[in-house]
């Protein structure tokens, strides 16, 4: 194709040039390296293959056609991995303490392996849910030429002639506890709800962040929706490997991507789709590595504009390879668009615009169910919703869709672990009316901000979704549902107000004025702040004892570098 070095962002002739070399490229024959491959740009293909998740267990082979693709179109492609978390393995026990830390150690180690080999683009492929932001937040904070791929979706579970996923499965968990199934119900719900290769099929925060990445231009239109199993996934990642080198060619950077726009336009995406409300946490770290100052008020400005328009589970009906066969999320995308609320000149990795990439993506199928016109939407704006108040001064975050009430006010029943507050569900002691809090269970004083999946799951299982409230400084996963509020910040290990509650406090949430207060007297609220003791760090070594000194808060994407 007639490239040379000097017309590209050559960062690799560092290891490459001069009699000194040598050694260097020593290595690197050792890997397969020939003359010729010294005067390519190096492309690092970052894989998150594992074996501990379906997610993630096809990913070494979408790899190896990243590379092939990087190789056809002038580059030197080198695979490295990184790791993965599965959050369905972690839920419900002290392994979850590690779900969003392993999202800054993904993208650490990308950062880390690709600046130390002087790498001059890479193609990053994720599945599992902390995978996808955890390679973005590495690409723009290198800002070198850099494509990401979403390994795909799971297909959906088959049980007595209906779709079932992993959510039915600890939903089952609940239901069992109240007798309304058997044993045996139970492990076939277990054996049939996950079939194979893909991550978490419904509208969860895997497919939620690869349809808002998909948005923000940083990975290949229609990655977000193309299910694992589907050979047209293989042939995206050989593409991927091939924009990168164009990228290269084409001088454009991440940051050129991920603008301000860009970052709306993933908002945008995320409401109209009912996403889970990680993608706060998510998009707002992203936008902190590409140096765009985005903030809750975002999220809310850009809501009020967007209907939610999407029959999705976890509180609708249908599961991402649905949406794949009548358009996916482009075609959602191209309806956006053509209805004035997307920014249609964000630049994206094709080297195109949004615009021009839409213009060749066929619209949604006729006839179909899952998407809704705009006129007609489930709610008329976005269903993830910012809420303040004395409980919430920097904000915490609640999800409507599927919710046929908008306000809750209850009493207080406080826990300062999630394992006794589970314990209270399973003996019965929550009950109709109550407000369950959870709390000490943040950034930093989880550590981790561990997610009550099967909190919530136990709620619905046993017919109190909707009759109780749950809400807690930890977060959700993007399979929750019920009248639950995450994210509650400031968080109760550094004081925050969520640490003030007690049991029998009357506490309301109200999602139309969009407060959540604790009633009591100023000067009841000032005398237990007096009182108030901060607890000791709970880890003292290791990883999350780390991640527990660095980590910002919620409101600002639990970030780990916010303040260095």
């Amino acid at each position: 194709m007639g490239k040379t070095e000097k017309d590209l962002r050559n960062r690799s002739k560092a290891i490459s040039e001069g009699a000194n070399r040598a050694p260097n490229r020593a290595m690197l024959r050792a890997v397969g390296f020939t003359d010729d491959d010294f005067k390519k740009p190096m492309i690092g293909i970052a894989s998150t293959w594992s074996e501990v998740t379906p997610c993630n267990v096809h990913i070494d082979n979408l790899a190896r056609h990243a590379k092939q693709g990087a190789s056809t179109n002038g580059g030197a492609p080198l695979i490295f991995n990184t790791i993965t978390v599965s959050d369905g393995i972690a839920m419900g026990h002290e392994g979850m303490h590690y779900s969003l830390p392993s999202r800054e150690i993904i993208a650490d180690s990308i950062e880390t392996v690709t600046n130390a080999e002087r790498l001059d683009g890479v193609v990053a492929i994720g599945g599992c849910d902390k995978t996808t932001p955890g390679c973005v937040i590495s690409l723009a904070r290198m800002n070198i030429p850099s494509v990401y791929v979403y390994g795909g979706t799971i297909q959906p579970g088959k049980l007595n002639g209906k779709d079932i996923d992993i959510v039915s499965s600890f939903e089952a968990v609940g239901q069992h506890q109240t007798g309304q199934i058997s044993d045996e119900e139970l492990h076939q719900v277990e054996c049939n709800a996950c079939p194979g290769a893909g991550a978490c099929g419904g509208m969860y925060t895997a497919n939620t962040m690869a349809a808002a990445v998909e948005a923000l231009g940083m990975s290949i239109p229609g990655s977000s929706s193309t299910p694992a199993i589907y050979e047209y996934k293989e042939t995206e990642c050989r593409q991927a490997g091939e924009l990168t080198i164009e990228l290269l060619e084409n001088n454009i950077l991440p940051k050129d991507i991920m603008t301000k726009k860009a970052f709306e336009n993933a908002i945008t995406v995320v409401m109209a789709l009912g996403g889970s409300t990680n993608a706060f946490l998510h998009l707002l770290a992203i936008a902190h590595s590409a140096d765009v100052d985005l903030s809750y008020d975002d999220f809310e400005r850009v809501r009020q504009n967007v209907p939610h328009i999407a029959d999705l589970k976890p509180s609708g009906k249908y599961v991402m390879q649905d949406l794949y066969e009548i358009g996916g999320v482009p075609a959602v995308m191209k309806l956006l668009h053509e209805e004035g609320l997307l920014h249609g000149d964000c630049l994206t990795v094709t080297s195109k615009t949004l615009a021009e990439n839409l213009e060749a993506v066929p619209s949604l199928k006729e006839g179909q169910e899952i998407i809704r016109p705009v006129a007609e939407p489930f709610k008329k704006t976005g269903p993830l919703v910012v809420l303040k108040g004395n409980v919430a001064p920097e904000g915490s975050v609640i999800k409507l869709s599927g919710q046929k009430i908008s306000r809750f006010e209850g009493t207080v029943k406080v826990f300062n672990s999630e394992e006794s507050a589970t314990k209270a569900i399973m003996d019965g002691d929550i009950v109709e009316g109550d407000v369950l809090v959870i709390r000490y269970v943040g950034p930093q004083g989880g550590p981790g901000m561990p997610e009550m999946l099967s909190v919530t799951s136990m709620i619905v299982g046993r017919g109190l979704g909707g009759k109780v409230a749950l809400m807690t400084d930890g977060r959700f996963s993007g399979g929750s549902h019920g009248f639950v509020i995450g994210h509650v910040a400031p968080e109760a290990s550094v004081g925050g107000p969520i640490g003030l509650l007690e049991n029998g406090d009357t506490l309301s949430i109200d999602s139309d004025t969009q407060e959540i207060n604790l009633h009591i007297s100023d000067e009841e609220f000032e005398k237990r702040r007096n009182a108030w003791q901060a607890p000791d760090l709970p880890e003292k070594r290791g990883a999350l004892a780390k991640y527990a000194k660095l980590v910002s808060s919620s409101a600002k994407g639990a970030v780990t570098d916010a303040d260095l």
